[in-house]
């Protein structure tokens, strides 16, 4: 029975993966870590990463005294300092609480597809993939990466990067495009608008639904001992946006126009085409999605209409 600390438990991802921590048997407890007082069934800290000391984040993993942290932390847009800080200094900073605090403990940490930059169309990409990331987002979730992936060779902790490609589901904010699309939708419904306004659609993205996501940050958590510091998660398949948004627009009901005026967003616009190869997680835990795209298009709307 494994005891649980949840960093980020109030954000998009860091919710739906305490939904499946308290659905897990083999789970004895959670303690969720947010910035955000929320009211939960399990203890909550109330702490930021960011702006809280080492020594703050040393004492609160003793008090917990887990057998697994799980880091959900992490920020998709924002200056190059504010990226830094949530998505390379707060890992740092986890790394080191760790490894003095609970150093048996493992870390679970969540990266990102953009870690890949621009791939060839066609070929999904594996974890040995090189890594040529585009953006200072994507750069910053590759450092914090290769940090969690140097601390496990040195020992000092046993640490696991789960690769997420782009998840969506229930309370997908709007830096995310299909989240976007959404909160655009419902205005439009409400103010009578036979409109929204994207970026271009054209690019390719494997998508992933957050329930499936969080499945396999719990199979990461509980496993055995893992050779492999870096694991993909998504679908395995390349889904065009603009297909996306149309499934969206039909589950909506919505029958407007969807402009395609805006600039795509700085951290992808390069990125033409990008497909994960999931045969490493399939292989070392078991895991695969389960959930249809059309399914997690349905979770996200009905759940906030």
């Amino acid at each position: 029975m494994a005891r649980v600390l949840l960093l980020g438990a109030s954000g998009f991802l860091g919710r739906h993966i305490h939904q499946a921590l308290r659905q897990e048997a083999q789970v004895a407890s959670v303690v969720c870590l947010g910035r955000k007082n929320r009211p939960a069934s399990d203890p909550w800290v109330q702490h930021d990463l960011s702006q809280g000391s080492l020594e703050a984040l040393v004492s609160i993993i003793q008090q917990a005294q887990p057998d697994v942290v799980i880091n959900a932390v992490g920020s998709l847009v924002g200056s190059v300092l504010e990226l830094v800080e949530a998505n390379v200094l707060v890992v740092a900073k986890i790394i080191e609480a760790v490894a003095r605090a609970a150093p048996q403990a493992r870390l679970v940490k969540l990266g990102s597809a953009g870690e890949y930059g621009v791939v060839e169309t066609g070929i999904a990409v594996n974890e040995d993939s090189p890594t040529h990331p585009v953006s200072v987002y994507g750069i910053t979730r590759l450092a914090s990466a290769q940090l969690v992936a140097l601390a496990k060779l040195e020992g000092r902790l046993d640490g696991v990067v789960l690769r997420v490609f782009n998840p969506i589901g229930a309370g997908l904010p709007a830096e995310n495009m299909l989240g976007r699309a959404a909160s655009q939708m419902r205005q439009a419904r409400k103010q009578g608008r036979d409109y929204i306004e994207m970026g271009p659609l054209g690019a390719y993205r494997d998508f992933v639904d957050v329930r499936d996501v969080a499945r396999a940050v719990v199979k990461a958590a509980l496993a055995a001992p893992l050779e492999a510091p870096i694991l993909n998660v998504g679908s395995g398949q390349a889904v065009c946006n603009r297909e996306l948004v149309q499934l969206l627009a039909a589950t909506a009901g919505f029958q407007g126009q969807i402009l395609e005026a805006n600039p795509a967003p700085a951290r992808s616009a390069s990125v033409n085409w990008i497909q994960a190869d999931i045969s490493r997680i399939r292989q070392t835990l078991g895991w695969e999605p389960i959930y249809s795209l059309k399914d997690s298009v349905e979770y996200l709307w009905q759940a906030e209409s």
